[in-house]
């Protein structure tokens, strides 16, 4: 549980949020955050404000590492709707691949990255410098931690900053990806015999145990051959080169460490496959490594890739609503086809007293027996989860401030679109741009796009927060891995066997008899990316593996063909600027 641990948020004193601050003018400090040496004396605040950076926005928001990883693919849009969402133009650059190295997400995710570096840092010298009986298990995590902020930096932008932490003479190193992603897989794996069991040393899926490891070191080997290859133009990367160690090669690696949590006995897939990203998920069996969520008085957990998608008259309560901003793309939809029986698609709510929530136009209304949490008695209100398409439904806010009502039970009505009310809250799958080349549409063509509702929107303590943790490693996603190793070793009948593992492992709502999925009966390498999307859209995993398949470079909705050097994004300029690093090949 969150709230047992003795590393939850609530723990933090003030001095571990001074990370925050980069006022410094060594020219060593401008690419690593100051290192405050009073933080060195606290191990626990010190390794506490490291993982905090995984969940202030970094992994967590949507216009965060999300909109690097999800916006620039096949598999989601941002589009600007009539006077929203235009910002300089910040959310078209990410799926148009207009990006250039001032653009704010580009350079602020940089910030983020780094600054989680900065704090590992801090967090290695306080428990190296310590004598607490945890000392080689907090310097073990957050050693894991720095690899893994230092792996994303360098899965985006192909170089990343380093100082050895123990070193306060070190000078500034340049890390590149091609180069440095074999020594992050040895150093996690010589941190393997420091790091706890989950559940044992009060750990869970919060914290950087064993287990995440494994699924982190199986992460980089299934991507260590974009890392080393990143522009070959024809996309045929080399995934089955001997591994940098144990036997075999990077898929023989890939096999071993996912095998490693499947056999492990300690985590389950869910039925319902929208338990993994409900709210307090806190126990969810699938769950290997997570953002933990908690909203408390200190920093309150993100909800944005749950609104993020819903329009702003979708409302699960009178205190809160969406902000109808990204939806899916023509092509990720189409990808369903044939499929929208599949339970991870789409999934009805039913109320205790048996009501279902249809959202077709015969739900007249659905009890309000349901409360949000430490409210004063407001009704909640469910949507479906999953992929919303078509017409939408739903309770009205009245001018009084609360929902509409019949009786004593939410009224359920067709809903209009809150910036253009004379349009009918359509969510079409299609995407019809004037210029077919920029996503930008009229004010009355703001209902535009199917939605995803795969969290759960969490109506608790304000439109923002949350409670639901946001998984970076779950047994679902191993599934995915090692399938997809199998199948790049020729072995396509045992990733056909784990990907009918996921399929038939989920089943749908009663309303449908419990049916499981349906099994695949063939499978090429087409099959294998939509199942890839099936199993994780919106987990921030679809520009890696658009890459891995040679899908990134393609033309599709709103987005010409682009070159091979789009793969990585460009250092931010107020960093080349101070003329240390050099600009990625491809950017001015």
């Amino acid at each position: 549980m969150k709230t047992k641990t003795f590393l939850s948020i609530k723990f933090l004193t003030l001095f571990s949020f001074i990370f925050l601050l980069n006022s410094c003018t060594d020219l060593d400090e401008v690419f690593l955050d100051e290192i405050p040496g009073n933080t060195v004396s606290d191990p626990a605040g010190s390794l506490a404000a490291a993982y905090d950076r995984l969940g202030d926005g970094t992994f967590v928001d949507h216009g965060a590492i999300f909109a690097m990883q999800e916006y620039t693919t096949d598999e989601a849009i941002l589009p600007t709707r009539g006077s929203d969402w235009g910002d300089g133009g910040k959310w078209r650059d990410m799926h148009e691949f207009t990006w250039s190295s001032t653009n704010s997400i580009i350079v602020g995710n940089w910030d983020l990255l780094t600054n989680g570096i900065t704090r590992c840092i801090t967090a290695i010298q306080s428990a190296e410098q310590s004598s607490i009986p945890e000392k080689k298990l907090f310097s073990a995590e957050a050693k894991a931690l720095m690899a893994f902020y230092t792996y994303t930096t360098l899965d985006l932008y192909g170089q990343a900053p380093y100082k050895d932490p123990m070193d306060p003479k070190a000078t500034l190193q340049i890390l590149k990806a091609d180069t440095q992603i074999d020594k992050l897989i040895t150093d996690v794996e010589a941190l393997l015999p420091d790091l706890a069991d989950i559940g044992t040393q009060r750990t869970y899926h919060g914290r950087f145990t064993k287990q995440a490891a494994y699924g982190f070191l199986a992460t980089m080997y299934l991507n260590r051959a974009v890392f080393k290859d990143r522009y070959n133009a024809a996309s045929n990367f080399n995934f089955n080169e001997p591994a940098v160690s144990g036997t075999g090669t990077d898929m023989d690696r890939v096999i071993y460490y996912t095998s490693l949590l499947i056999d492990s006995g300690k985590f389950s897939l869910e039925s319902d496959f929208f338990k993994n990203f409900a709210r307090n998920n806190e126990n969810g069996k699938e769950l290997i490594f997570a953002i933990s969520q908690k909203i408390d008085y200190i920093r309150n957990g993100s909800n944005s890739f749950a609104y993020v998608s819903m329009e702003r008259n979708q409302r699960a309560s009178a205190a809160n609503r969406g902000t109808n901003a990204a939806c899916i793309t023509p092509e990720f939809y189409a990808s369903w086809a044939g499929n929208h029986d599949d339970p991870r698609f789409e999934q009805h709510y039913q109320y205790a007293d048996g009501t279902w929530f249809m959202n077709d136009g015969t739900d007249v209304s659905v009890p309000a027996t349901d409360i949000v949490p430490k409210s004063a008695n407001l009704p909640w209100f469910h949507f479906n989860r999953g992929i919303q398409a078509g017409l939408q439904y739903g309770p009205i806010l009245l001018p009084s401030g609360s929902l509409e009502m019949v009786g004593n039970r939410i009224k359920v009505s067709p809903l209009f679109m809150e910036k253009s009310t004379g349009t009918r809250m359509n969510f079409t799958p299609t995407l019809t741009f004037a210029d077919p080349n920029k996503s930008v549409f009229a004010q009355n063509e703001i209902n535009q796009g199917a939605r995803v509702f795969k969290y759960e929107f969490d109506p608790e303590g304000g439109n923002g927060n949350s409670n639901v943790d946001i998984p970076l490693f779950r047994l679902g996603g191993i599934y995915a891995m090692r399938a997809e190793a199998y199948f790049r070793k020729g072995s396509t009948g045992l990733a056909m066997d784990d990907l009918n593992k996921l399929r038939t492992s989920r089943t749908r709502e009663s309303l449908f008899a419990n049916a499981p999925g349906k099994a695949l009966t063939s499978l090429d390498a087409e099959q294998l990316y939509k199942e890839l999307g099936f199993e994780l859209y919106w987990e921030l995993q679809r520009r890696p593996e658009s890459i891995r398949f040679g899908k990134f470079d393609l033309a599709g909705t709103a987005k010409a063909a682009s070159q091979p050097f789009r793969r990585l994004f460009p250092i931010p300029q107020t960093i080349i600027d101070q003329k240390v690093f050099k600009q990625n090949q491809g950017y001015n």
